[in-house]
């Protein structure tokens, strides 16, 4: 309301901030043209290709590191190492490397996803009392079964929080991608808008990208709330 009324006043230049009115029906003409879906579609597709492949190495390589010696000195201390690392910093070398198709666009998002759900996952099956291990080895499980009905139960809240870190930071890696020599998506259309002084489309396309955040967060969630009826925590 008061961003509303302070465009109608003139206290907020419409070249810096159009009105909200402005900017929704600048996402009705979007739509209408054909031009919103489209691109919604396409950063869809790369954000959920990058978190497949992120989420599973993620998940993998932290069962590797959180269970056996050899796998938590053989891949704990690289990857926080790339914790460390700007992941926007890789950006020109992904370039080099796969150059400006969609590769390094989908590259880029692989390495937001593996890293915060690594470091959760790995928290998580760290932080399993060793008393159940102790009991599953009583009762004959093998490793398999091990890993199945105690590791990763145990590891389960961490790992949905890590889930929900990394889509976070799937969109905004993205973002960033997309604003490189892409030819389509929500980034090509806002540098498209940027270019030709739209910033009406720009405003309209990071409030797209917030939103689909939003809701794979919130797909995150419900998971939780379903996987985790278990857990009776504090609830407001």
């Amino acid at each position: 309301m008061i961003w509303q009324v302070g465009s109608a006043v003139g206290l907020i230049p419409e070249r810096l901030l159009p009105a909200p009115s402005a900017i929704a029906l600048t996402g009705v003409e979007l739509f209408q043209d054909g031009t919103l879906l489209p691109a919604i579609g396409t950063s869809l597709q790369r954000v959920l290709i990058g978190f497949g492949i992120g989420a599973a190495a993620g998940i993998a390589l932290a069962v590797a590191a959180g269970l056996a010696r050899w796998g938590e000195n053989l891949v704990d201390p690289p990857m926080q190492m790339l914790r460390t690392v700007p992941i926007f910093g890789l950006i020109p070398l992904f370039i080099l490397w796969f150059g400006i198709g969609e590769l390094p666009k989908v590259a880029l998002v692989v390495i937001a996803v593996v890293i915060p759900l690594y470091v959760n996952t790995y928290a998580g099956i760290r932080g399993v009392d060793a008393k159940f291990h102790e009991v599953a080895q009583v009762v004959g499980l093998g490793r398999a079964g091990i890993l199945r009905h105690v590791v990763l139960p145990g590891a389960l809240p961490n790992l949905l929080v890590g889930l929900r870190l990394s889509l976070g930071s799937a969109w905004l890696a993205l973002i960033v991608a997309e604003q490189i020599n892409a030819d389509d998506g929500l980034g090509f259309m806002i540098n498209s808008a940027r270019e030709f002084l739209r910033t009406d489309i720009v405003v309209f396309g990071l409030i797209v990208y917030s939103l689909l955040g939003l809701a794979t967060d919130s797909l995150v969630r419900l998971l939780e709330r379903k996987a985790l009826v278990w857990r009776r925590g504090l609830r407001p």
